[in-house]
């Protein structure tokens, strides 16, 4: 379901507490979603908007803390509130441990509960956020060539172009014409800011199987430069 208006979801057995929430939250200028019980919550599709779940802790079917413990493990994007008429200490550090922003008791101040769902929105706003910024990075990642991939996971290493082309037998010309094709499809300005997309990404440092074989290739490279300078020199 896709809503421009941030969703604020109660789930509360007690119709009157539902009704007066859902005024509430609707004057705010948000959307109000209330559910009688868990199951019901459940049963709703995941909503493509900022959103938080303001929860009762004693519910019919299943109770706030399990449920809280389902949404923590599907929904990381929708922070939760808890609301009780009678919650103890061990329940509210047990509520807060497992991630809650708040746990009200009731009857409800209107102001701390506005105050507590404008925080979890802003919230559930930032997560939302870094999941396009993801979605996106994996996509900019998915349309590189498979040689661009390996440029990519060695140039992050801190390789340049001639070790590059040396480890995948390559010209240095050509390491710089994938490079150069990578770099403009990962959207990168810079090396620091696609070491940044590797990171992200989980792409680990791609090192060669033998180090030692650049400083090899260096130095026949030096041997070879000099033994051209002598045959100039003869001639």
């Amino acid at each position: 379901m896709l809503h421009n208006t941030p969703v604020v979801f109660v789930v509360d057995d007690d119709a009157s507490v539902r009704k007066s929430l859902a005024l509430l939250i609707d004057s705010a200028g948000w959307r109000a979603a209330t559910f009688a019980s868990a199951e019901e919550f459940q049963s709703c599709p995941r909503v493509l908007a900022p959103s938080c779940l303001v929860l009762d802790v004693n519910l019919p079917d299943l109770d706030g803390l399990e449920l809280q413990r389902r949404v923590a493990a599907d929904r990381i994007d929708m922070p939760i509130i808890f609301i009780s008429g009678h919650g103890d200490v061990p329940m509210t550090v047990r509520a807060m441990k497992a991630g809650a922003m708040e746990f009200l008791t009731k009857p409800l101040r209107s102001e701390a509960l506005l105050n507590a769902i404008r925080h979890a929105l802003e919230r559930s706003s930032a997560v939302l956020a870094e999941e396009a910024a993801m979605r996106s990075l994996r996509e900019c990642h998915a349309f590189l060539t498979c040689r661009e991939r390996e440029v990519m996971a060695l140039v992050v290493s801190g390789l340049l172009n001639k070790q590059i082309g040396a480890e995948l037998d390559i010209s240095e010309i050509t390491v710089k014409a994938h490079r150069g094709s990578m770099m403009r499809k990962m959207r990168a300005n810079s090396l620091a800011h696609l070491v940044n997309m590797a990171a992200k990404l989980g792409i680990a440092p791609c090192y060669p199987a033998n180090r030692s074989r650049f400083a090899v290739r260096t130095a026949q490279d030096m041997q070879g430069a000099r033994a051209a300078a002598g045959q100039w020199l003869r001639h």
